[in-house]
């Protein structure tokens, strides 16, 4: 190799290094046309977060962090280039409306570029919050919100605005593995019935593969965005030998299919699996068919009537590949039971229900249970969720929260990534508690499966894989039905119906949903269940973490450091 190329060759490495900013290690695209890019890095030492936005745009750009999404009680900032320079500052929003500028700027801007139609904004903030217009940057999933225009007249946004819910903290980076494919499960052709709430089910068969490959990521195939809810597939037990379709549970056949494989939400994108494991397919799995499961929620009542014969072919797309992972993968359903027999009073304002999962009696329905890594959850509610915790407690005592989402969103659902593997120890409890708001509603809320009833779910994506397809309780409805006076069950439906809720009743209905007997249920993939015991304990409260005041507080401490060092050093040596 000549000189001259071998100078070339380094020049080069050295280029490709410079594109690869080793304090911006993690990056994501914020919309489905890859024109808003976030990178990020962090030093939780330090206590601050380095981002870099990048939007196609020559106007100007907005990013910023959300409650829930939207515009109430975002911290934002803004910045652009005009001609006359650069403009940059720290804002938050009351409403729908043009934010405020902070009294306190807490924000640092690096850099701000703007060319070839693309502006680039390099700023650096506290972790925490140093204002009481800020939002702190947790260890929890935030919706982190941005908008453009196309000047730098600083106007309404139109569409030209986003939603996406990251763990900043604790992200897990894509990974593309070599000789990876794709294959398609979804529904063909499906006409979706003019009903409110649909759930259709189609039993199909996973392409063959000689060896077992491991699926790395799963994303969601959708046609119709304002019909599909949610979508799960099933791996069916060796019992369903045929393909069929057909509206979910009206039929044996599909209910014999409980072991949840894959799961998408509404709001939701695609799932990544950790580089340590995978979802297992084909080898000793390649025999079995899978439950493909949509649910079309048709929540406008005109379209009922006029959409009639609209198409759908939604379903899900695996990324699979032969190099094999460490670790088969899998997924646990837990919470508390869809079953009829439960309700949520109306004009309730923080209502909880629980769903208990004791890992205890998994060696009841298997021969070598182990304990389970888990990587990531996805928490399910309906449209009166407002908060899911999930508690994890071992020795009678909790030790930590398995997954908190404060500011649920039924609009914003997806997998969200721990960041570090969790622990479950076979013994271990796992509490699934769900905050609901049914204040403008005057009827009771059910549990069920249509939208406008609820659900209390968390599906835990764990490794290494066992034969197991849910760990969940439901109350003992003959004690609960004596506890609230009713001497028939036939009357239940009556009394609650017809009782007068207020404050007092609603507490007592809740204090007594939680003191009485729990059946807890351990089903494996086969449908073989036990059928336990247990009560609901105690759920703490997540500590807030304190707030550096101007942050300055940091600095203080350091140099208190600094100056006691200083003495010992003159008081050893002088």
């Amino acid at each position: 190799m000549g000189t001259l190329s071998l100078v070339l060759l380094l020049l080069s490495v050295q280029w490709s290094r410079a594109q690869e900013d080793p304090l911006l290690p993690f990056s994501e695209h914020l919309d489905p046309e890859h024109k808003v890019q976030l990178k990020w890095g962090f030093d939780e030492i330090q206590g601050t977060i380095l981002f870099e936005l990048t939007i196609n745009t020559s106007g100007w750009v907005g990013f910023g962090f959300s409650p829930k999404g939207g515009m109430t009680g975002a911290d934002i900032v803004i910045g652009g280039v005009r001609p006359e320079g650069r403009y940059f500052t720290d804002r938050h929003a009351g409403g729908n409306s043009m934010p405020v500028v902070d009294q306190q700027q807490n924000y640092k801007l690096l850099s701000l570029t703007e060319s070839d139609g693309k502006t680039v904004m390099k700023f650096q903030r506290s972790i925490e919050a140093c204002d009481e217009n800020d939002l702190p940057i947790t260890n929890l999933p935030m919706k982190l919100i941005y908008a453009y225009g196309q000047t730098d007249d600083i106007t309404y946004h139109s569409n030209r605005r986003g939603t996406k819910e990251l763990n900043l903290l604790k992200y897990m980076p894509r990974v593309n593995p070599p000789n990876s494919k794709y294959f398609d499960m979804t529904m063909v052709n499906f006409t979706v019935p003019a009903n409110q709430t649909h759930y259709h089910c189609k039993i199909v068969r996973a392409p063959t593969f000689d060896r077992k490959q491991h699926i790395y990521r799963i994303e969601p195939v959708i046609t119709n965005f304002d019909l599909v809810h949610h979508l799960l597939l099933y791996r069916c037990p060796p019992s369903v030998m045929e393909m069929f379709e057909a509206e979910c549970y009206t039929s044996n056949r599909s209910n014999l299919c409980m072991e949840t494989i894959a799961v998408w939400g509404v709001g939701g994108g695609a799932f990544e699996f950790p580089e340590v494991a995978g979802l297992p397919i084909g080898g000793n799995v390649g025999g079995f068919l899978y439950r493909l499961e949509v649910h079309y929620n048709n929540v406008n009542k005109k379209c009922r009537s006029v959409c009639r014969g609209r198409v759908d072919n939604s379903g899900l797309r695996f990324y699979y590949t032969s190099d094999l992972r460490q670790h088969d993968a899998a997924v646990l359903d837990t919470g508390l039971a869809v079953a009829p027999g439960y309700a949520i009073p109306p004009k309730a304002k923080s209502f909880l229900t629980y769903g208990l999962c004791d890992t205890a009696y998994i060696p009841e329905v298997l021969e070598t249970p182990h304990d389970l890594q888990v990587f990531s959850v996805m928490l399910h509610t309906h449209l009166t969720g407002r908060k899911v915790r999930v508690g994890h407690f071992r020795g009678g005592k909790q030790i930590d929260f398995l997954a908190v989402d404060e500011n649920y969103d039924f609009e914003y659902q997806d997998v969200m990534n721990l960041g570090k593997t969790k622990t479950v120890k076979l013994g271990d409890k796992l509490l699934v508690e769900c905050t609901y708001n049914t204040e403008n509603r005057s009827k009771l809320t059910w549990g069920g499966l249509s939208t406008s009833d609820e659900m209390c779910l968390a599906f835990l994506f764990y490794y290494p894989a066992m034969n197991l397809s849910g760990c969940m309780s439901f109350p003992n409805i003959t004690t609960l039905i004596s506890e609230m006076g009713t001497p028939s069950p036939n009357n239940w439906l009556n009394l609650m119906s017809n009782k007068i809720w207020n404050d007092t009743s609603i507490n007592q209905y809740q204090q007594t949903l939680k003191r009485i007997e729990q059946h807890v249920i351990i089903a494996d993939s086969f449908n073989n269940t036990s059928c336990n015991t247990g009560q609901i304990p105690d759920l703490s409260v997540i500590p807030s973490a304190p707030c550096i005041s101007g942050c300055a507080t940091k600095s203080l401490a350091l140099l208190s450091l600094l100056l006691c060092l200083a003495v010992q050093f003159m008081q050893k040596y002088y």
